[in-house]
């Protein structure tokens, strides 16, 4: 029958993929900062006519705004009317930064604001630092005890409680800080193990090789077994050692901007509670079966691992409708997603690797196959009562990768970031300095691979 995720009806979305609703993140965005000062930047466009860049710097001089950074370059995307961009950096009040902006929306093409506060509006703030992440606690869009009616734990008290405990947990929860242990209770073990059967007798005929390399290795190292739900803090530990990523408690659902953020630091929000006991086999939202047997396992591949990361790098600042894009293309792929191995096709989607009876269903004659190419993946249409009518096929984890970053690519962003492990920083690549810095870093890292291969060829000599 359909006992499947897909019946876990739409509030996935909210978390995972969400559509946000319609909004230009390049516009000129209400702008609000809190008193403290921090630091703003600014990207501007202007057509190469004398006299441009100094019209602009007037109106900044003219509003008391000064400016302690300037830089020129040509316009990176033919989408907006502009010639030349100039990327420019302030501490200034943010109400000499809101008036100035809407006077010099008059002399430019397009401005985007780069804003490090996070109390802002416009959408083009991102988290810097991996410990920003903890700012996403409250703001999960349902949470603890708020059931739909129709929720099988809605006229249960003590579910509800036992909701109301996972919250908090994940609420007070701070980045560096173990994740709370759960005694989970015996019938939520049941619950579990019901689940944790049916699905693992499918995965060595219908889940993807990576999947099946990994699930052994969390059942040695995790704790994995139908008699004991692991514990978010081992598999965290686990994964990292693996390929970096590690888990975080939420307490509800998050927006895909806030969600798709997190993957872009290698961090997957994951729930702790567990569905209603008198329906296991279906859930009205993600649960920690679904995040545990369906998406932790390939966590720890390393190709895996990159090609999450590429979907949330490239949503960080992004505009409503390219997060909507991207949301659609981790609906398509992380959640939902075929693989080719050979001459046959296996699930990765964390849909499908949590659900039998979709799990089942995927890989019949019955759906459309269709090849994942991003920018028709982003555009397609999906059903969320229902199984899906169509799967994308990724002929490998490297290829989406590679596709999805020539995706981002066309994205009109005006800036590009990458991801430091040694800091757990997001760096934004724009400035002269940012540019040298990373060149610093590949050098470094060409430095060794070159020492590897003249060790190599030293050898064969």
């Amino acid at each position: 029958g359909k006992n499947s995720w897909r019946l876990e009806s739409g509030k996935r979305m909210d978390r995972g993929v969400k559509r946000p609703a319609p909004g230009a993140a390049h516009a000129v965005a209400p702008y609000k900062k809190s008193k403290a000062s921090t630091t703003t930047h600014i990207v501007f466009g202007v057509k190469n006519t004398v006299g441009a860049l100094e019209r602009g710097l007037a109106i900044f001089r003219s509003f008391g705004v000064d400016l302690s950074h300037i830089e020129s370059r040509p316009a990176v995307t033919n989408v907006r009317k502009a010639d030349y961009e100039f990327f420019v950096t302030t501490t200034a009040d943010h109400k000499q930064i809101e008036l100035c902006l809407e006077k010099l929306k008059e002399e430019t093409s397009h401005i985007t604001v780069l804003d490090e506060n996070p109390s802002t509006t416009n959408p083009t703030w991102f988290p810097r630092s991996i410990k920003e992440l903890d700012r996403f606690a409250t703001r999960v869009l349902d949470a603890g005890d708020e059931l739909q009616s129709d929720h099988p734990g809605f006229t249960d008290e003590t579910y509800r409680a036992r909701r109301r405990h996972f919250a908090k947990i994940a609420i007070e929860y701070k980045h560096g800080t173990p994740v709370p242990r759960v005694d989970y209770t015996p019938e939520e073990i049941a619950t579990w193990g019901t689940i944790y059967n049916k699905l693992k007798d499918l995965y060595p005929t219908h889940a993807c090789s990576q999947f099946n390399k990994a699930f052994p290795l969390l059942e040695q190292n995790c704790g994995y077994g139908p008699d004991n739900i692991p514990q978010l803090e081992d598999i965290s530990n686990f994964l990292h050692s693996c390929t970096g990523f590690r888990l975080r408690p939420v307490a509800g659902l998050l927006s895909s901007r806030d969600f798709l953020a997190g993957l872009a630091f290698r961090v997957f929000h994951s729930t702790q509670y567990i569905r209603h006991p008198t329906k296991p086999l279906y859930t009205p939202e993600p649960d920690v079966c679904h995040e545990l047997l369906g998406h932790v396992p390939l966590f720890a591949d390393k190709d895996f691992a990159e090609f999450s990361q590429e979907i949330g790098l490239a949503s960080l600042g992004a505009s409503d409708d390219d997060i909507q894009r991207l949301a659609t293309c981790y609906w398509f792929t992380v959640e939902f997603g075929l693989c080719r191995e050979g001459d046959k096709l296996k699930a990765f989607g964390a849909g499908l690797l949590s659900s039998f009876g979709e799990l089942s269903y995927c890989l019949t004659d019955k759906p459309e196959k269709k090849p994942f190419e991003p920018e028709v993946t982003a555009e397609t249409k999906y059903p969320i009562t229902e199984y899906q009518p169509v799967y994308f096929v990724a002929e490998s984890f490297e290829s989406a990768t590679r596709k999805m970053r020539e995706f981002a690519s066309t994205m009109d962003r005006q800036f590009n970031v990458r991801y430091n492990p040694y800091t757990e920083h997001i760096d934004t690549v724009e400035t002269a300095v940012e540019l040298r810095d990373l060149a610093h870093s590949i050098k470094a890292e060409l430095g060794v691979l070159c020492d590897v291969l003249d060790h190599k060829a030293g050898h064969k000599a």
